[in-house]
């Protein structure tokens, strides 16, 4: 939206895979997000965005309940040990945010929190002008922040994965857009499992000057 100007209608002309690539996913017979990067035109997009640990975990849950690729992942309980112990596709979520962590000093690397967007999505949005080198005004500041709430992009099939076939991505499962918010860890973690996971995160962050809020 910031490159386009607020321009919605050029940005619903390409799915949102297609204009920021997916890094993570490299399969040539569905998408290759580096191979992808490497054969588009400077100035490339890549958004690397930050959400805390627990709210990760259950994102990631109903994400990977909806992938029709993905095998089973047992009870929230099962999926939660899994995640932990990096057991995960992608691999260990500690290991991925510190590592993006110590390259937020590259002039080319903005390391932007999720809760921080929930927050004040005008103050974030402004940092990524003023990253990107570019001056706009505040009308169209007001038209991108409009255009990119969580709802807004959850009804656009340019942003939402609705353009994915059911055999690929299962939104009748869950949404891939599904909530959105800060703390929706609470409805499910329990008690004993918020406490072991939280053991376990002192140990995996020992030493990180990283950190996230895990309410709003």
């Amino acid at each position: 939206m910031i490159y386009a100007d607020g321009d919605v209608e050029k940005c619903k002309k390409d799915v949102i895979f297609n204009r920021v690539p997916y890094l993570e996913c490299r399969n040539d017979q569905m998408m290759n997000g580096v191979k992808q990067l490497k054969g588009m035109a400077s100035p490339r997009i890549i958004i690397y965005l930050a959400r805390n640990a627990k709210d990760v975990a259950v994102s990631y849950y109903f994400f990977f309940l909806m992938v029709t690729a993905n095998p089973d992942p047992g009870s929230f309980q099962d999926f939660v040990e899994k995640f932990m112990n990096g057991e995960v596709p992608y691999g260990s979520w500690y290991e991925h945010t510190k590592s993006w962590w110590e390259k937020r000093e590259n002039p080319q690397v903005l390391f932007l929190f999720y809760e921080d967007m929930k927050e004040d999505i005008r103050r974030e949005v402004m940092k990524l002008i003023k990253f990107l080198g570019k001056e706009t005004s505040d009308e169209i500041v007001d038209k991108i922040i409009k255009h990119t709430t969580f709802q807004e992009m959850k009804n656009n099939p340019s942003t939402n994965y609705e353009t994915l076939p059911d055999e690929i991505m299962n939104h009748k499962v869950s949404p891939f857009m599904r909530k959105g918010i800060i703390g929706d860890w609470k409805n499910h973690f329990t008690v004993a499992l918020n406490e072991k996971f939280d053991m376990h995160y002192e140990q995996q962050m020992k030493g990180s000057t990283l950190k996230f809020r895990t309410e709003a």
